[in-house]
């Protein structure tokens, strides 16, 4: 063999090497990332009541895994907030999700009253002409004025979720009135139309928080949110509440009940 195909073949097996080397890498990645999924989900649904989780060792025992990729594991989710490594005690959950679920129709007092008060701070009420796409949901002629409102709500002191709100105008006026800082819209919705809330479409997507809504949430400009959207409608059909709410994604997970119809 020439010099030259020496060379030629030493560089093939070399790359070669470097192609396993980089499978190996990647493989190890995507075990690493199944293993971080199960753990969050012990972690949100309380398993590691004390706070700690097991050692490392125990881990890679227990989900036949090994050292480096429970290793990698806890990085990522150290990476989201939800651990911590404390020299001498070992990786602890610091961070809590509180669950929101998504099969009720529930104002945010309601589904979390459980984990502590729901507080509002009302930034804006305020009537405006509605947008297009919102006299058309609302089912309102064009223009018609609609009772905007933007709440900031805490669980716990801490910012949880932005709410904007349009509401139709004669059920907006005698919502002026009312306690909005300590009394979810939902139940001021059914004392003053006399009439109980129906059902909601909604929708949920991921969307990254502008310079606004990450000064209000005290969270990074550019970070993920979990924004949902719902309108809800009253038992006789009526839509009254046109909702956008950007959650802090890193102290919300949401869940439901979903039943196979074919």
């Amino acid at each position: 063999m020439s010099p030259t195909d020496r060379i030629r073949d030493h560089a093939g097996q070399g790359a070669t090497t470097v192609a396993a080397h980089r499978a190996r890498r990647r493989l190890r990645a995507d075990r690493a990332r199944q293993l971080a999924d199960l753990l969050r989900h012990q972690i949100l649904t309380g398993d590691f009541p004390a706070g700690a989780l097991p050692h490392e060792s125990a881990l890679a025992t227990d989900y036949r895994a090994s050292r480096n990729t429970v290793r990698q594991a806890l990085d990522l989710l150290r990476a989201e907030g939800l651990v911590e490594r404390l020299p001498g005690v070992g990786t602890v959950v610091v961070a809590q999700k509180y669950p929101h679920g998504l099969d009720k129709l529930m104002g945010l007092a309601e589904t979390l009253r459980e984990h502590g008060r729901v507080t509002n701070e009302v930034r804006t009420t305020v009537p405006v002409p509605a947008p297009a796409p919102v006299a058309d949901r609302l089912r309102l002629p064009p223009g018609a004025d609609v009772l905007y409102i933007e709440r900031l709500r805490r669980l716990g002191g801490l910012p949880l979720s932005l709410d904007l709100t349009y509401i139709p105008l004669d059920i907006g006026t005698a919502l002026l009135g009312e306690d909005l800082e300590n009394t979810d819209i939902f139940r001021l919705l059914e004392t003053l139309t006399g009439t109980p809330l129906g059902h909601a479409e909604i929708s949920l997507e991921a969307v990254n928080a502008d310079a606004h809504s990450a000064a209000v949430l005290d969270a990074p400009q550019g970070a993920a949110v979990l924004m949902l959207e719902r309108l809800t409608h009253l038992a006789d059909g009526r839509p009254v509440d046109l909702e956008f709410i950007r959650f802090r994604g890193d102290r919300i997970t949401m869940s439901g009940l979903l039943r196979r119809s074919v």
